[in-house]
C-alpha cells in the first residue's frame, strides 16, 4: 500500500498548494456529503416531495452508511495526515479510518438513486457533478486518499445496483408480512451489527437505521401519510419537522455530552431521530392537517 499512499499524498500536497483560493467551495461541497447535511435533505424528499422515493432513497443511505462504517474497521487504514504531516486537514478526524470514504460512497447512492429515479438528464448532470466535487473536495481538504475514493465508489455503486434490481421486490415482499415478523427483520438487521462493529459509525448508523425502521413500519400501518399538498404546507411541515430533527440532534447531544456509556446514550440519540424522521413526524403533519393521511386527500 505504501507506493500506492505515496503518490495520494503527492496529488493531495499538489492540490493543496491553491489554499486557500478553493477553500470556500471545497468545504461547500463537503458539506453536502456531511451527516448534517442528509439529516435536512432525506427528510425534505421523504415529507415534502414523494414518500416512497423519499423512504427509499433513505433506506439505501442508512445502508451504506452502516456498510462504509463496518468496512472502515475492518480495513482500519490511516487518514493522509496519520501518514503524512506535511498534509493540512480540514477537520480533526481523531482515530477514524479513511478506507471507504463514506462522502464519496454516500454521495453516489444518495444521488445515484435520485438520478435513476427522476431519469432527466438534467438530474443526471447534478449527479454526476456532486459526486465528482465531493469527492475532490475530499483530497483537497486532506481527509482522504484517491484509493479511500474509489474503494466508495466500489462498494457504493454494487450497493445500488442492488438496490436498483431488487429493492422494490424485498419491500413488495416485506409488505406482505405481518407486523410482528417486519418489527422483528428490523431489529434483527440492526441490533446484533452494532453489538459487532460498537464504534460511534456504527451506532450511529445501526441506531438510525433501526428507528427509522421502526417508523417506516409504524408509518405503512397506522399513519398513511403522503408528501401531497399545496406548497405552503410543505414549507410548514419541513420547517416544523426539521426544527424538531435538529433539536434532537443538537439538543440531546448537548444533554449526552457528560453521560456514561457514551455509545448507549449515542444509541438513544439516533434511534429518536430515526423514528421521528419515519413516523413521529408524519403523525404530527396529519394531525396537524398539514398532510394528508390514510383515506385523506388534499388538494396538490
Amino acid at each position: 500500500m505504501q507506493p500506492l499512499m505515496d503518490w495520494g499524498i503527492a496529488l493531495i500536497l499538489w492540490l493543496q498548494q491553491f489554499r486557500p483560493t478553493f477553500d470556500v467551495p471545497f468545504r461547500a461541497f463537503t458539506f453536502m456529503g456531511d451527516e448534517l447535511f442528509f439529516l435536512l435533505f432525506l427528510p425534505l424528499v421523504y415529507w415534502c416531495l414523494d414518500r416512497r422515493t423519499g423512504a427509499r432513497v433513505t433506506l439505501l443511505f442508512l445502508v451504506s452508511a452502516y456498510v462504509n462504517a463496518v468496512a472502515k474497521e475492518f480495513f482500519a487504514q490511516p487518514r493522509p495526515v496519520q501518514y503524512d504531516t506535511r498534509v493540512w486537514a480540514y477537520s480533526d478526524v481523531g482515530g477514524s479510518a479513511g478506507l471507504p470514504s463514506g462522502h464519496a460512497q454516500n454521495t453516489l447512492v444518495v444521488w445515484g438513486y435520485l438520478a435513476a429515479k427522476v431519469r432527466r438528464t438534467w438530474m443526471w448532470i447534478v449527479a454526476g457533478i456532486l459526486i465528482v466535487c465531493v469527492s475532490l473536495s475530499r483530497l483537497y481538504l486532506g481527509v482522504h486518499f484517491p484509493h479511500d475514493l474509489f474503494g466508495g465508489y466500489i462498494i457504493g455503486a454494487l450497493l445500488l445496483f442492488v438496490y436498483l434490481r431488487w429493492g422494490e421486490r424485498v419491500e413488495q415482499w416485506l409488505a406482505g408480512l405481518s407486523l410482528g415478523a417486519q418489527l422483528a427483520l428490523v431489529a434483527i438487521f440492526s441490533i446484533p451489527l452494532m453489538l459487532l462493529f460498537p464504534s460511534e459509525d456504527g451506532v450511529t448508523g445501526g441506531a438510525t437505521l433501526l428507528g427509522m425502521g421502526i417508523g417506516f413500519v409504524a408509518q405503512a400501518r397506522w399513519i398513511g401519510f403522503e408528501a401531497d399538498g399545496v406548497l405552503w404546507r410543505r414549507a410548514a411541515r419541513y420547517a416544523l419537522g426539521a426544527a424538531v430533527m435538529l433539536g434532537l440532534w443538537a439538543g440531546l447531544r448537548a444533554a449526552f455530552s457528560a453521560l456514561e456509556p457514551a455509545l448507549l446514550f449515542r444509541f438513544i440519540r439516533y434511534t429518536l431521530m430515526g423514528f421521528w424522521g419515519g413516523a413521529g413526524a408524519p403523525w404530527v403533519f396529519v394531525r396537524l392537517g398539514l398532510a394528508p393521511g390514510r383515506g385523506q386527500r388534499q388538494a396538490a
